[in-house]
Protein backbone atom coordinates (compact mmCIF):
# COMPACT_ATOMS: atom_id res chain seq x y z
CA UNK A 1 0.00 0.00 0.00
CA UNK A 2 2.68 2.20 0.95
CA UNK A 3 4.29 2.03 -2.87
CA UNK A 4 0.99 3.29 -4.11
CA UNK A 5 0.08 6.17 -2.00
CA UNK A 6 3.70 7.54 -1.62
CA UNK A 7 3.40 7.53 -5.73
CA UNK A 8 0.32 9.21 -6.04
CA UNK A 9 1.18 11.98 -3.62
CA UNK A 10 2.86 13.33 -6.19
CA UNK A 11 6.08 11.19 -5.18
CA UNK A 12 5.75 12.40 -1.09
CA UNK A 13 8.33 15.56 -1.58
CA UNK A 14 5.71 17.83 0.12
CA UNK A 15 6.10 18.35 3.87
CA UNK A 16 1.98 17.12 4.33
CA UNK A 17 3.05 14.17 2.40
CA UNK A 18 6.10 13.54 3.93
CA UNK A 19 4.31 13.68 7.71
CA UNK A 20 1.39 11.26 6.50
CA UNK A 21 4.81 8.85 5.45
CA UNK A 22 6.27 9.62 8.63
CA UNK A 23 3.08 8.97 10.80
CA UNK A 24 2.31 5.53 8.64
CA UNK A 25 5.93 4.43 9.53
CA UNK A 26 5.21 4.69 13.28
CA UNK A 27 1.93 3.33 12.91
CA UNK A 28 3.89 0.21 11.12
CA UNK A 29 6.33 0.52 14.83
CA UNK A 30 3.24 0.11 16.82
CA UNK A 31 1.74 -2.93 15.18
CA UNK A 32 5.33 -4.34 14.77
CA UNK A 33 5.22 -4.39 18.64
CA UNK A 34 1.24 -5.42 19.24
CA UNK A 35 2.82 -8.53 17.21
CA UNK A 36 5.40 -8.89 19.45
CA UNK A 37 3.16 -8.66 22.51
CA UNK A 38 0.84 -10.75 20.74
CA UNK A 39 3.37 -14.03 19.90
CA UNK A 40 5.54 -12.85 22.86
CA UNK A 41 8.64 -12.40 19.88
CA UNK A 42 9.92 -9.24 17.98
CA UNK A 43 11.33 -10.37 14.75
CA UNK A 44 13.89 -8.53 13.29
CA UNK A 45 16.59 -8.62 10.34
CA UNK A 46 19.89 -9.47 10.11
CA UNK A 47 20.23 -8.52 6.49
CA UNK A 48 23.39 -6.22 6.46
CA UNK A 49 21.96 -3.61 3.82
CA UNK A 50 20.25 -2.00 6.93
CA UNK A 51 23.86 -1.30 8.61
CA UNK A 52 24.67 1.53 6.04
CA UNK A 53 21.08 3.28 6.65
CA UNK A 54 21.50 2.95 10.19
CA UNK A 55 24.46 4.26 9.60
CA UNK A 56 23.54 7.46 7.52
CA UNK A 57 20.53 8.10 10.77
CA UNK A 58 24.30 7.97 13.38
CA UNK A 59 25.92 10.69 10.92
CA UNK A 60 23.13 12.95 10.52
CA UNK A 61 22.62 12.86 14.51
CA UNK A 62 26.38 13.81 14.58
CA UNK A 63 25.51 16.50 12.28
CA UNK A 64 23.26 17.57 15.14
CA UNK A 65 25.77 18.37 17.73
CA UNK A 66 26.66 21.99 18.46
CA UNK A 67 30.39 21.81 17.67
CA UNK A 68 30.86 24.63 15.58
CA UNK A 69 29.90 28.03 16.31
CA UNK A 70 28.08 30.74 13.25
CA UNK A 71 31.95 32.89 13.08
CA UNK A 72 33.29 29.82 11.26
CA UNK A 73 30.50 28.20 9.94
CA UNK A 74 31.40 30.19 6.59
CA UNK A 75 28.04 31.12 6.39
CA UNK A 76 27.06 34.34 7.93
CA UNK A 77 23.36 33.21 7.97
CA UNK A 78 23.25 30.34 9.58
CA UNK A 79 22.69 31.09 13.23
CA UNK A 80 22.81 27.22 14.42
CA UNK A 81 25.80 26.21 16.41
CA UNK A 82 25.42 22.20 14.97
CA UNK A 83 28.18 20.56 12.59
CA UNK A 84 25.49 21.03 9.75
CA UNK A 85 25.07 23.83 7.96
CA UNK A 86 20.99 23.49 7.97
CA UNK A 87 19.74 21.48 10.93
CA UNK A 88 16.54 21.74 9.88
CA UNK A 89 16.76 20.33 6.60
CA UNK A 90 18.91 17.83 8.71
CA UNK A 91 16.72 16.72 10.84
CA UNK A 92 14.02 15.98 8.27
CA UNK A 93 16.27 14.04 6.32
CA UNK A 94 16.48 11.96 9.05
CA UNK A 95 12.68 11.39 9.61
CA UNK A 96 12.59 10.53 5.68
CA UNK A 97 15.57 8.22 6.55
CA UNK A 98 14.43 6.56 9.32
CA UNK A 99 10.65 5.71 7.81
CA UNK A 100 12.52 4.69 4.70
CA UNK A 101 14.66 1.91 7.18
CA UNK A 102 11.15 0.82 8.84
CA UNK A 103 9.50 0.08 5.35
CA UNK A 104 12.56 -1.80 4.10
CA UNK A 105 12.88 -4.01 7.68
CA UNK A 106 9.80 -4.58 7.60
CA UNK A 107 9.70 -6.21 3.92
CA UNK A 108 12.75 -8.01 4.88
CA UNK A 109 11.13 -9.95 7.77
CA UNK A 110 7.36 -10.00 6.55
CA UNK A 111 8.18 -11.40 2.76
CA UNK A 112 8.65 -15.01 4.05
CA UNK A 113 7.27 -17.07 1.81
CA UNK A 114 6.78 -17.30 -1.42
CA UNK A 115 3.03 -16.54 -1.77
CA UNK A 116 3.96 -13.35 -0.14
CA UNK A 117 6.96 -12.62 -2.72
CA UNK A 118 4.62 -13.37 -5.27
CA UNK A 119 1.82 -10.94 -3.86
CA UNK A 120 4.46 -7.91 -3.43
CA UNK A 121 6.34 -8.40 -6.93
CA UNK A 122 2.98 -8.90 -8.63
CA UNK A 123 1.82 -5.77 -6.87
CA UNK A 124 4.58 -3.88 -8.39
CA UNK A 125 4.16 -4.81 -11.85
CA UNK A 126 0.17 -4.09 -11.70
CA UNK A 127 1.20 -0.59 -10.28
CA UNK A 128 3.69 0.29 -12.63
CA UNK A 129 1.65 -1.09 -15.94
CA UNK A 130 -1.74 1.40 -14.71
CA UNK A 131 1.03 4.02 -13.90
CA UNK A 132 2.61 3.97 -17.17
CA UNK A 133 -1.36 4.09 -18.73
CA UNK A 134 -2.21 7.19 -16.43
CA UNK A 135 1.20 8.97 -17.15
CA UNK A 136 0.83 8.55 -21.27
CA UNK A 137 -2.60 9.76 -20.52
CA UNK A 138 -1.92 12.57 -18.88
CA UNK A 139 1.05 13.74 -21.38
CA UNK A 140 -1.76 13.37 -24.63
CA UNK A 141 -4.45 15.47 -23.01
CA UNK A 142 -2.34 17.92 -20.87
CA UNK A 143 0.87 19.99 -22.02
CA UNK A 144 3.48 18.83 -19.30
CA UNK A 145 2.50 21.41 -16.89
CA UNK A 146 -0.40 19.77 -15.19
CA UNK A 147 -0.29 17.55 -12.26
CA UNK A 148 -3.80 15.04 -12.18
CA UNK A 149 -4.61 18.04 -14.71
CA UNK A 150 -5.17 20.48 -12.11
CA UNK A 151 -2.84 21.40 -10.35
CA UNK A 152 -0.30 23.86 -12.56
CA UNK A 153 3.38 23.96 -12.56
CA UNK A 154 5.29 26.69 -12.72
CA UNK A 155 9.19 25.52 -13.05
CA UNK A 156 8.91 21.47 -13.96
CA UNK A 157 7.55 19.77 -16.51
CA UNK A 158 5.37 16.99 -14.97
CA UNK A 159 4.73 13.21 -16.03
CA UNK A 160 1.89 11.05 -14.15
CA UNK A 161 1.88 12.17 -10.55
CA UNK A 162 5.26 13.30 -10.43
CA UNK A 163 6.36 16.95 -10.58
CA UNK A 164 9.77 16.21 -12.31
CA UNK A 165 9.56 14.11 -15.39
CA UNK A 166 12.72 12.76 -14.45
CA UNK A 167 11.68 11.22 -11.44
CA UNK A 168 8.57 9.49 -12.98
CA UNK A 169 12.00 7.94 -15.67
CA UNK A 170 13.48 6.98 -12.20
CA UNK A 171 10.25 5.00 -10.90
CA UNK A 172 9.24 3.13 -14.50
CA UNK A 173 13.33 1.95 -14.29
CA UNK A 174 12.32 0.32 -11.51
CA UNK A 175 8.60 -1.25 -12.06
CA UNK A 176 9.94 -2.68 -15.68
CA UNK A 177 12.78 -4.34 -14.18
CA UNK A 178 10.70 -6.89 -12.49
CA UNK A 179 8.63 -8.38 -15.76
CA UNK A 180 12.02 -7.79 -17.54
CA UNK A 181 13.99 -9.88 -14.95
CA UNK A 182 11.30 -12.39 -15.00
CA UNK A 183 11.03 -13.16 -18.96
CA UNK A 184 15.06 -12.49 -19.70
CA UNK A 185 15.24 -15.82 -16.81
CA UNK A 186 12.83 -17.85 -18.40
CA UNK A 187 10.69 -17.93 -14.98
CA UNK A 188 6.89 -16.69 -16.68
CA UNK A 189 4.82 -19.60 -18.12
CA UNK A 190 5.06 -19.58 -22.10
CA UNK A 191 0.61 -18.83 -21.36
CA UNK A 192 2.18 -14.90 -19.00
CA UNK A 193 4.36 -14.19 -21.34
CA UNK A 194 2.76 -12.14 -23.87
CA UNK A 195 0.73 -10.67 -20.63
CA UNK A 196 4.25 -9.43 -18.52
CA UNK A 197 5.92 -8.24 -21.94
CA UNK A 198 3.29 -6.30 -22.89
CA UNK A 199 3.13 -4.23 -19.48
CA UNK A 200 6.86 -4.03 -19.72
CA UNK A 201 6.42 -2.57 -23.21
CA UNK A 202 4.04 0.39 -21.74
CA UNK A 203 6.07 0.52 -19.06
CA UNK A 204 9.40 1.45 -21.40
CA UNK A 205 7.13 3.82 -23.81
CA UNK A 206 6.28 5.62 -21.16
CA UNK A 207 9.76 6.21 -19.99
CA UNK A 208 10.92 7.08 -23.05
CA UNK A 209 7.80 9.97 -23.71
CA UNK A 210 9.27 11.55 -20.70
CA UNK A 211 11.75 12.19 -22.82
CA UNK A 212 14.75 11.77 -19.85
CA UNK A 213 18.16 11.26 -21.62
CA UNK A 214 19.46 10.05 -18.16
CA UNK A 215 16.16 7.62 -18.30
CA UNK A 216 16.95 6.45 -21.40
CA UNK A 217 20.19 5.97 -21.04
CA UNK A 218 19.46 3.95 -18.42
CA UNK A 219 16.23 1.85 -19.62
CA UNK A 220 19.36 0.70 -22.43
CA UNK A 221 21.49 0.60 -19.86
CA UNK A 222 19.72 -2.32 -17.88
CA UNK A 223 18.60 -3.87 -20.72
CA UNK A 224 21.96 -4.92 -21.38
CA UNK A 225 22.56 -5.58 -17.77
CA UNK A 226 19.92 -8.37 -18.17
CA UNK A 227 21.24 -9.66 -21.17
CA UNK A 228 24.82 -10.12 -19.26
CA UNK A 229 23.65 -11.47 -16.52
CA UNK A 230 20.12 -13.27 -16.77
CA UNK A 231 19.89 -16.79 -17.56
CA UNK A 232 18.83 -20.46 -16.01
CA UNK A 233 20.98 -20.48 -12.58
CA UNK A 234 23.04 -23.50 -11.86
CA UNK A 235 23.94 -25.59 -8.53
CA UNK A 236 26.91 -24.90 -6.82
CA UNK A 237 29.75 -26.15 -8.63
CA UNK A 238 27.53 -27.16 -11.83
CA UNK A 239 28.98 -25.36 -15.18
CA UNK A 240 26.46 -25.46 -18.12
CA UNK A 241 28.44 -26.70 -21.51
CA UNK A 242 29.83 -23.88 -23.84
CA UNK A 243 27.46 -24.18 -26.69
CA UNK A 244 23.57 -23.98 -24.38
CA UNK A 245 25.59 -21.01 -22.80
CA UNK A 246 26.08 -19.59 -25.96
CA UNK A 247 22.63 -20.45 -27.28
CA UNK A 248 21.44 -18.93 -23.87
CA UNK A 249 23.57 -15.75 -24.60
CA UNK A 250 22.07 -15.35 -28.40
CA UNK A 251 18.14 -15.94 -27.00
CA UNK A 252 18.82 -13.29 -24.63
CA UNK A 253 20.15 -11.15 -26.79
CA UNK A 254 17.23 -11.32 -29.34
CA UNK A 255 15.13 -11.13 -26.81
CA UNK A 256 16.75 -7.42 -25.67
CA UNK A 257 16.60 -6.18 -30.13
CA UNK A 258 13.36 -7.39 -29.99
CA UNK A 259 12.31 -4.96 -26.89
CA UNK A 260 14.20 -2.34 -28.01
CA UNK A 261 12.16 -2.64 -31.47
CA UNK A 262 8.93 -2.77 -29.94
CA UNK A 263 9.89 0.23 -27.66
CA UNK A 264 10.99 2.32 -29.87
CA UNK A 265 8.28 1.40 -32.79
CA UNK A 266 5.60 1.86 -30.18
CA UNK A 267 6.79 5.09 -29.06
CA UNK A 268 7.04 6.34 -32.98
CA UNK A 269 2.85 5.22 -33.12
CA UNK A 270 1.44 6.56 -29.91
CA UNK A 271 3.55 9.60 -29.75
CA UNK A 272 4.41 10.52 -32.98
CA UNK A 273 7.48 11.46 -35.35
CA UNK A 274 8.40 14.04 -33.26
CA UNK A 275 9.20 12.02 -29.95
CA UNK A 276 12.65 11.38 -30.58
CA UNK A 277 13.06 14.68 -32.42
CA UNK A 278 12.17 16.92 -28.96
CA UNK A 279 14.21 14.65 -27.24
CA UNK A 280 17.33 15.50 -28.81
CA UNK A 281 16.37 19.25 -29.02
CA UNK A 282 16.74 19.61 -25.32
CA UNK A 283 20.24 19.89 -25.21
CA UNK A 284 21.54 22.70 -25.57
CA UNK A 285 24.76 22.71 -28.04
CA UNK A 286 26.90 25.16 -26.42
CA UNK A 287 26.13 23.22 -22.88
CA UNK A 288 24.73 19.59 -23.18
CA UNK A 289 24.59 18.84 -19.81
CA UNK A 290 22.05 21.39 -19.73
CA UNK A 291 23.91 23.65 -16.51
CA UNK A 292 25.00 20.33 -14.60
CA UNK A 293 28.32 21.00 -15.59
CA UNK A 294 28.52 23.78 -13.42
CA UNK A 295 26.60 22.63 -10.41
CA UNK A 296 29.03 19.47 -10.33
CA UNK A 297 32.13 21.82 -10.33
CA UNK A 298 30.47 23.84 -7.96
CA UNK A 299 29.46 20.40 -5.63
CA UNK A 300 33.07 19.72 -5.73
CA UNK A 301 34.33 23.05 -4.04
CA UNK A 302 31.98 22.35 -1.43
CA UNK A 303 33.44 18.17 -1.23
CA UNK A 304 36.96 20.28 -1.01
CA UNK A 305 35.51 22.07 1.81
CA UNK A 306 33.79 19.56 4.39
CA UNK A 307 35.57 16.90 3.18
CA UNK A 308 35.05 14.52 6.24
CA UNK A 309 31.43 14.30 7.53
CA UNK A 310 30.36 16.95 4.51
CA UNK A 311 28.16 20.02 5.15
CA UNK A 312 25.35 18.15 6.98
CA UNK A 313 22.40 15.97 5.53
CA UNK A 314 19.50 18.13 2.70
CA UNK A 315 21.87 21.13 3.95
CA UNK A 316 23.15 21.71 0.00
CA UNK A 317 20.33 24.08 -1.11
CA UNK A 318 22.39 26.73 1.72
CA UNK A 319 25.41 25.76 0.96
CA UNK A 320 25.38 26.39 -2.49
CA UNK A 321 25.45 29.47 -2.98
CA UNK A 322 28.33 30.37 -1.08
CA UNK A 323 30.31 28.68 -3.78
CA UNK A 324 28.82 29.15 -6.40
CA UNK A 325 31.18 31.40 -9.19
CA UNK A 326 28.11 33.09 -10.87
CA UNK A 327 25.92 36.20 -9.60
CA UNK A 328 23.87 33.70 -6.84
CA UNK A 329 21.21 34.47 -8.31
CA UNK A 330 19.89 30.80 -8.86
CA UNK A 331 19.32 28.68 -5.42
CA UNK A 332 20.06 25.04 -6.38
CA UNK A 333 18.31 22.90 -4.68
CA UNK A 334 19.63 19.49 -5.65
CA UNK A 335 23.04 18.91 -7.47
CA UNK A 336 22.05 16.64 -9.83
CA UNK A 337 24.14 13.98 -8.94
CA UNK A 338 23.25 12.00 -6.39
CA UNK A 339 27.01 10.47 -5.57
CA UNK A 340 28.35 13.96 -5.98
CA UNK A 341 25.73 15.11 -3.28
CA UNK A 342 25.81 12.07 -1.11
CA UNK A 343 30.20 12.68 -0.26
CA UNK A 344 28.91 17.15 -0.36
CA UNK A 345 26.03 16.52 2.27
CA UNK A 346 27.68 13.44 4.20
CA UNK A 347 31.70 13.83 3.52
CA UNK A 348 33.53 11.06 3.06
CA UNK A 349 32.03 9.15 5.63
CA UNK A 350 28.40 9.66 3.72
CA UNK A 351 29.84 8.25 0.40
CA UNK A 352 31.57 4.85 2.46
CA UNK A 353 28.25 4.27 3.77
CA UNK A 354 26.68 4.81 0.11
CA UNK A 355 29.64 2.83 -1.27
CA UNK A 356 28.65 -0.26 1.07
CA UNK A 357 25.17 -0.44 0.65
CA UNK A 358 25.66 -0.85 -3.03
CA UNK A 359 28.80 -3.25 -2.75
CA UNK A 360 26.90 -5.31 -0.24
CA UNK A 361 23.52 -5.05 -2.44
CA UNK A 362 24.98 -6.59 -5.42
CA UNK A 363 27.26 -9.27 -3.62
CA UNK A 364 24.04 -11.00 -1.88
CA UNK A 365 22.07 -10.60 -4.89
CA UNK A 366 23.93 -12.58 -7.13
CA UNK A 367 24.10 -14.70 -4.62
CA UNK A 368 20.76 -15.23 -3.88
CA UNK A 369 20.49 -15.66 -7.69
CA UNK A 370 22.00 -19.18 -7.19
CA UNK A 371 18.47 -21.00 -6.42
CA UNK A 372 16.58 -23.78 -8.32
CA UNK A 373 13.19 -21.72 -7.82
CA UNK A 374 13.14 -19.78 -11.24
CA UNK A 375 10.50 -17.34 -10.17
CA UNK A 376 12.45 -16.05 -7.10
CA UNK A 377 15.67 -16.23 -9.49
CA UNK A 378 13.70 -14.26 -11.68
CA UNK A 379 12.89 -11.53 -8.99
CA UNK A 380 16.30 -11.31 -7.77
CA UNK A 381 17.56 -10.74 -11.55
CA UNK A 382 15.12 -8.31 -12.34
CA UNK A 383 15.25 -6.48 -8.91
CA UNK A 384 19.32 -6.22 -9.38
CA UNK A 385 18.47 -4.34 -12.82
CA UNK A 386 16.11 -2.00 -12.06
CA UNK A 387 18.83 -0.61 -8.69
CA UNK A 388 21.64 -0.94 -11.28
CA UNK A 389 19.48 1.41 -13.43
CA UNK A 390 18.58 3.85 -11.09
CA UNK A 391 21.79 3.80 -9.68
CA UNK A 392 22.97 5.06 -13.23
CA UNK A 393 20.73 7.45 -13.52
CA UNK A 394 21.82 8.86 -10.10
CA UNK A 395 24.83 10.21 -12.40
CA UNK A 396 22.09 12.88 -14.21
CA UNK A 397 19.79 13.39 -11.94
CA UNK A 398 18.39 13.02 -7.86
CA UNK A 399 15.78 10.49 -8.78
CA UNK A 400 16.37 8.81 -5.35
CA UNK A 401 15.53 12.06 -3.43
CA UNK A 402 12.25 11.59 -4.01
CA UNK A 403 10.33 9.73 -0.95
CA UNK A 404 8.53 7.21 -3.75
CA UNK A 405 11.45 6.55 -5.96
CA UNK A 406 13.82 5.80 -2.83
CA UNK A 407 11.00 3.32 -1.26
CA UNK A 408 10.60 1.29 -4.02
CA UNK A 409 14.70 1.66 -4.39
CA UNK A 410 15.15 0.11 -1.16
CA UNK A 411 12.02 -2.90 -2.03
CA UNK A 412 13.73 -4.19 -4.58
CA UNK A 413 16.59 -4.39 -2.82
CA UNK A 414 15.11 -6.27 -0.40
CA UNK A 415 13.61 -8.43 -2.86
CA UNK A 416 17.18 -8.99 -4.39
CA UNK A 417 18.51 -10.09 -1.04
CA UNK A 418 15.85 -12.15 0.47
CA UNK A 419 17.15 -15.58 2.01
CA UNK A 420 15.73 -18.97 1.06
CA UNK A 421 12.34 -18.45 3.46
CA UNK A 422 11.16 -17.30 0.29
CA UNK A 423 12.28 -20.14 -2.62
CA UNK A 424 9.51 -22.30 -3.65
CA UNK A 425 9.31 -25.65 -1.56
CA UNK A 426 11.89 -24.10 0.70
CA UNK A 427 11.32 -25.22 4.58
CA UNK A 428 13.24 -22.81 6.37
CA UNK A 429 10.07 -20.85 8.07
CA UNK A 430 9.82 -18.83 10.48
CA UNK A 431 8.05 -20.15 13.41
CA UNK A 432 7.11 -18.26 16.72
CA UNK A 433 4.92 -20.87 18.44
CA UNK A 434 4.43 -20.71 22.22
CA UNK A 435 3.93 -24.06 24.47
CA UNK A 436 4.03 -24.56 27.66
CA UNK A 437 6.13 -27.73 29.25
CA UNK A 438 4.65 -29.95 31.62
CA UNK A 439 6.11 -27.86 34.58
CA UNK A 440 4.39 -24.96 33.15
CA UNK A 441 7.36 -22.82 32.39
CA UNK A 442 7.12 -21.23 28.89
CA UNK A 443 8.92 -22.26 25.73
CA UNK A 444 9.82 -19.91 22.73
CA UNK A 445 10.54 -22.17 19.69
CA UNK A 446 13.86 -21.12 17.50
CA UNK A 447 14.27 -20.94 14.11
CA UNK A 448 16.33 -23.24 12.18
CA UNK A 449 19.89 -22.93 12.39
CA UNK A 450 20.13 -21.94 8.52
CA UNK A 451 17.89 -19.13 8.94
CA UNK A 452 19.40 -16.02 8.70
CA UNK A 453 17.38 -12.88 7.31
CA UNK A 454 14.81 -13.30 10.51
CA UNK A 455 15.52 -14.00 14.11
CA UNK A 456 13.25 -13.37 17.09
CA UNK A 457 15.16 -10.71 19.93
Amino acid sequence: MAVVTTTLAYGTVHYWALAVFALSAAGLICLWCVDGLVLRSVLISRNPLQLPLLGMILLGLFQLLPFRSPDNAGVSLVPAKSLSLDPYATRLVLVQVAALLIYFAATLIFTDMPRRLRTLVRTIIIFGFFLAMFGLTQSFTSDGTRVYWFRQLAQSTAFGPFINRHHFAGYMEMTVALPLGLLFSGAIDRYKRPLYAFAAAMMGMALIMTNSRGGIISLGVEILFLVAIAGPGLKSGERKPRSQRIRSALLRAGLAFGLIVVLIGGTFAIGGGDVFTRLLGTASASDPTTGRSHFWNVTLDIIKAYPVIGSGLGSFSVIYTRYDTRNGYLRLEQAHNDYLQTLADGGLVGGALGFGFILILFHRGFARRETDDKFRRGVATGALAGCFAVLVHSFFDFTLHTTANALLFLILAALATLDSRVDQGSTHRVRRIHSRSRSGELKTSKPPPALEEAKPA
